[in-house]
């Protein structure tokens, strides 16, 4: 087990190593940080926090953590079409992490810094005496006017996803220990798509100014749509036969037919759903090209309210809502 530290010792030792880089992060010594953008651009900020035992399993190794706390919210930028800029950080830890945990932890904010050229620039640290609550606060950049926002979305506009929506919260039910039969490869994917889900900056970048609306999926794809849809004012329809499936996703719903509409309605995915018009079709899968990321139609905007999801035989499905804290 690794020595204690007190609050500043570890500011000193584990986290302005990660500011050096950042003029505006005055070495961490100082009481907020300096951010200079261009006339012509505009600041995008968001906020997310993670739980141990409810954004992630308890005994998750402290640089996954770190690196998921991150992506998540890049995640919410690349919905917004920004790049990624800086970020600060807020630690709730329990006394007993000592700095084995807080060196890891560091390691794993030190690598996606490097893959995703972001900076850290200030933050807060405090004990607390229940589970480990991290929290980060990302900074973007995007054009003045380009931001991809939700309530952007018009009737008879195609819903487009990336990715392959469902791995996550199978890979999570994979780490818990079920689907003991799938094949070692499948269970590796579906896992690694929970513990360390990939941010579409490149992808949200690129969908500016041919999207109509976007967001990521978080909540489930469901419940993510259905927020564009309010923020619309409209309805959506989505076709069930047309969601990607990767290898491991079929071979896991094959395995466990039950998980269907879980797949369909669960979060953690992080992909973007978005809409734009049919006649943007070849630009959208221009821009997933361009990203590396596939991107599938899977439904369209309609007049009217919800989302409505349609099986093979055209009927709607049950049980495909979407998480909520609350």
């Amino acid at each position: 087990m690794g020595e204690r530290l007190g609050e500043f010792e570890r500011i000193d030792r584990y986290f302005k190593p990660l500011a050096a880089r950042w003029p505006g992060a005055l070495g961490l010594a100082d009481d907020a940080a300096l951010l200079d953008v261009p006339a012509h651009r505009r600041l995008v900020v968001t906020t997310d926090t993670m739980v141990e035992s409810v954004h992630y399993l308890e005994g998750t190794p402290a640089d996954a953590v770190a690196r998921k706390l991150l992506r998540v919210n890049l995640s919410d930028l690349a919905a917004m079409g920004a790049e990624a800029k800086a970020y600060t950080l807020s630690l709730a830890l329990p006394r007993t992490l000592d700095t084995d945990w807080l060196a890891a932890f560091a390691e794993g904010l030190a690598a996606d810094q490097e893959r995703y050229g972001i900076g850290l620039i200030g933050g807060d640290s405090v004990s607390t005496p229940g589970p480990p609550i991290v929290t980060a606060t990302l900074f973007g950049e995007v054009d003045r006017g380009r931001a991809l926002l939700r309530g952007g979305g018009r009737e008879g506009d195609t819903v487009w996803v990336s990715g392959r929506p469902g791995e996550a919260v199978i890979g999570l039910e994979v780490a818990r220990g079920e689907l003991p039969g799938l094949a070692a490869e499948h269970r590796a994917a579906l896992k690694a798509r929970y513990d360390l889900p990939e941010p579409r900056l490149a992808l949200g970048q690129g969908l500016v100014g041919i999207a109509s609306a976007a967001l990521d999926v978080s909540d489930g794809l469901v419940a993510d749509l259905g927020h564009l849809c309010r923020a619309s004012r409209l309805g959506a329809i989505v076709e069930a036969a047309r969601l990607p499936r990767s290898p491991a996703l079929a071979a896991a719903l094959e395995a466990a037919p039950e998980l269907e509409a879980t797949a369909i309605a669960a979060g953690d995915d992080y992909e973007l759903v978005f809409t734009a018009p049919p006649s943007a079709a070849e630009a959208v899968r221009q821009a997933g090209e361009t990203a590396g990321v596939p991107v599938t139609a899977i439904g369209c905007l309609v007049a009217g309210e919800g989302v409505q999801v349609r099986g093979a035989d055209g009927r709607p499905l049950d049980g495909v809502g979407g998480w909520t804290h609350f």
